[in-house]
């Protein structure tokens, strides 16, 4: 299996750097040198310091790590736990990442503070207009009855998105 095997992976989600937009392949030699060819044509090179930043992450101990794992448990409850209390939030619990993924279409075909809301995106811009929040839809992902919101802020910011949110839909 070792020559049949590829593992694509990146350091955002795994080591909080997100935005660093800095991704890994591991396989046979054939396949690497195909990738880089292809990823060449389509990309600009990352940054010198989001390389050496990756480099330190990927040799350090899963112990330098395991902080940010529980932090982003801890925010991944607070944030369920917050909009478990708004009605029309369907929650589902993550595994892993720092996004919480609410199917929101208990507000499809209503009419909020002059918004209507026919799909996820009108949710987003409705939250983004009144609440000062930025989601994203969740068509891009397959769920189009859902939008995306990222837990990978302060616990402080978070409470104050979800109760602006709150206030917005109530």
């Amino acid at each position: 299996m070792y020559d049949r095997t590829i593992t694509v992976n990146g350091v955002a989600k795994a080591f909080a750097m997100t935005g660093w937009r800095i991704g890994y392949i591991g396989g046979p030699e054939w396949i690497a040198k195909a990738c880089n060819k292809l990823q060449g044509q389509i990309t600009s090179g990352a940054n010198s310091i989001a390389q050496r930043a990756t480099i330190a992450a990927l040799e350090a101990p899963v112990s330098k790590i395991k902080y940010m794992v529980d932090e982003f448990h801890k925010r991944r409850d607070i944030v369920l736990e917050l909009l478990g209390e708004i009605d029309g939030f369907e929650l589902n619990i993550p595994k892993g990442a720092f996004y919480v993924f609410p199917d929101i279409s208990a507000f499809f075909g209503k009419e909020i503070k002059g918004h209507k809301i026919n799909n996820a995106n009108d949710f987003s811009m409705f939250l983004l207009e009144e609440a000062n929040v930025a989601t994203v839809t969740g068509g891009a992902f397959g769920a189009p009855t859902c939008i995306r919101m990222s837990y990978a802020a302060s616990e402080a910011q978070l409470r104050e998105a979800i109760k602006r949110i709150k206030d917005a839909v109530s």
